[in-house]
């Protein structure tokens, strides 16, 4: 080959080069400020706390009225069966046996609340920290992994959509805790 076509040669490498490294340039702006633009969601996802307390007042005002009225329309059931036959033997241990269900019922139901909200919570959690490894093309399960997370919180996710697995969350919160600063570590 002759020292021009060699010259030609290079010169179009060098010109697909320049065009390459600007593309690259151009794409690296454009995940930079596609990023910019997510961090302030995932970063709320990471933080937040699930319900607000208007809200998970007003799950419970809902569920407590709902048992209440249902036990209300027993007691008044009762109360009519009462009057219609003028006879009141066993009314008074019908009301306590209401009573105790219903508050067995209430019990429950506060309990239900509060798994919901803890769900609610760490689905939040869990989906900042997906949006967060998918935003920076990290494998979560294996950053997992190298920070030295046990395998069952990794799976989590799942368990906790179907609300088996809530007990076994301790530890994810200083994980999802530690998680808003991965996007300093990463950004």
């Amino acid at each position: 080959m002759g020292r021009a076509a060699q010259q030609a040669t290079t010169g179009l490498v060098d010109q697909q080069l320049a065009q390459q490294n600007q593309y690259l340039s151009q794409a690296q702006g454009n995940t930079a400020s596609d990023r910019s633009l997510l961090m302030p969601s995932i970063e709320s996802l990471l933080n937040s706390q699930g319900y607000t307390p208007a809200q998970q007042s007003a799950i419970i005002q809902e569920g407590m009225g709902a048992t209440n009225s249902a036990y209300d329309a027993l007691r008044e059931s009762a109360a009519n069966h009462v009057a219609a036959t003028n006879n009141d033997a066993g009314y008074g241990s019908l009301v306590g046996e209401l009573g105790r269900d219903q508050a067995q019922t209430l019990a429950q139901q506060a309990s239900q609340d509060q798994l919901a909200f803890a769900n609610a919570k760490y689905q939040q959690n869990l989906a900042g920290l997906s949006a967060l490894g998918q935003t920076y093309g990290i494998d979560t399960d294996l950053f997992g992994r190298a920070m030295g997370v046990p395998g069952q919180l990794l799976g989590v996710q799942a368990s906790v959509s179907n609300g088996s697995a809530l007990s076994g969350l301790g530890g994810l919160g200083n994980l999802i805790g530690g998680g808003a600063g991965l996007g300093a570590l990463f950004g």
